[in-house]
């Protein structure tokens, strides 16, 4: 299918290895590239300005934004920025993010995320396209507009149970997954996208799956892949419930089973990987966004193999 795609994530301490990260992905053929965001760590779209300076085609987009520091009508000011660079190569993915984080960060009452996070995206999504907005919620007010008009900068959310999963069918342009079994997207997130959108009276929003990947055939280098990389989600609350809502409920906090990291993390050679990603599309995933989890130490010969073989994979769904 032609609309299907596939992405990488890159990371990175320092703004200048990001964007080179970024300029490889562009010139292996990779269609997409996309930014984590948390704690007081480099903000994703200040680097995306910098790299749209320096790139021509590749789409940008975070995966995610925590919306709990900034007001929408200051994340508006930073995309039209990136807007004018790069015109429609953006695409802004915010979420709730997770308690332990942003009550122990910015000291927030984590109350309602869910009713917050509808707002903001009603916020973003009036601006952007109407180029003004005049929005009184139960959480936020915005009253602004745009001088220079609006904007088509897609608006989509992190989503992880059943809950936010529909509220992205019902009002968003994407929902963004992350560690979620591929089982449990099949079943649970993409009948309710579905049932989110009819409820608003249109097409389902793309689910954009993104997917721990370890290039190796060894299975223990997998688990310790895995266990170093993933270490945190099955501590968080939410994970845990999407585990269970998954059929893991027998877990530990704390815990990966070889099970769940089967289901979760795409390994193996090329070949397998591939077969992987395309039962991700063939279950109703839109976009792959791949993020290598190495399994040694040397990372950036990993990530160069990984975006190799991305590059490659792109074609195939091109042709």
């Amino acid at each position: 299918m032609n609309n299907r795609s596939i992405g990488v994530t890159v990371m990175g301490a320092d703004t200048q290895v990001i964007v080179d990260k970024i300029l490889q992905a562009e010139q292996s053929g990779i269609p997409a590239v996309w930014l984590t965001s948390g704690g007081v760590g480099l903000d994703p779209i200040n680097v995306f300005i910098v790299a749209a300076l320096k790139t021509s085609s590749i789409k940008m987009g975070t995966s995610i934004i925590p919306f709990w520091a900034r007001h929408p009508l200051a994340l508006v000011q930073q995309v039209q920025v990136l807007e004018h660079i790069a015109p429609e190569r953006f695409r802004l993915g915010i979420g709730t993010g997770h308690k332990p984080a942003i009550t122990g960060m910015y000291g927030m009452d984590f109350a309602k995320p869910l009713g917050r996070l509808k707002e903001y995206v009603e916020i973003l999504k009036i601006i952007l396209q109407k180029g003004e907005v005049d929005f009184q919620g139960q959480y936020f007010s915005a009253k602004a507009q745009i001088r220079q008009g609006s904007y088509k900068t897609p608006v989509m959310i992190s989503a992880l149970r059943s809950g936010s999963f529909e509220m992205a069918g019902e009002i968003t342009d994407g929902a963004i997954s992350w560690v979620c079994p591929g089982d449990y997207l099949k079943n649970i997130a993409i009948p309710a996208m579905q049932l989110g959108a009819t409820k608003a009276g249109r097409d389902i929003c793309p689910l954009i799956t993104h997917a721990p990947v370890c290039m190796t055939n060894n299975w223990e280098d997998v688990v310790m892949a895995a266990k170093k990389n993933l270490a945190v989600y099955p501590t968080l609350p939410f994970y845990l419930q999407m585990f269970a809502a998954a059929g893991y409920e027998n877990i530990k906090p704390g815990e990966w089973t070889e099970e769940m990291i089967d289901s979760v993390v795409l390994w193996g050679d090329e070949n397998r990987i591939s077969e992987r990603l395309n039962r991700l599309y063939e279950w109703g995933s839109g976009e792959v966004i791949v993020q290598p989890i190495p399994p040694e130490d040397n990372s950036d010969k990993v990530l160069l193999k990984t975006l190799s073989f991305i590059g490659e994979f792109s074609k195939s769904l091109a042709s």
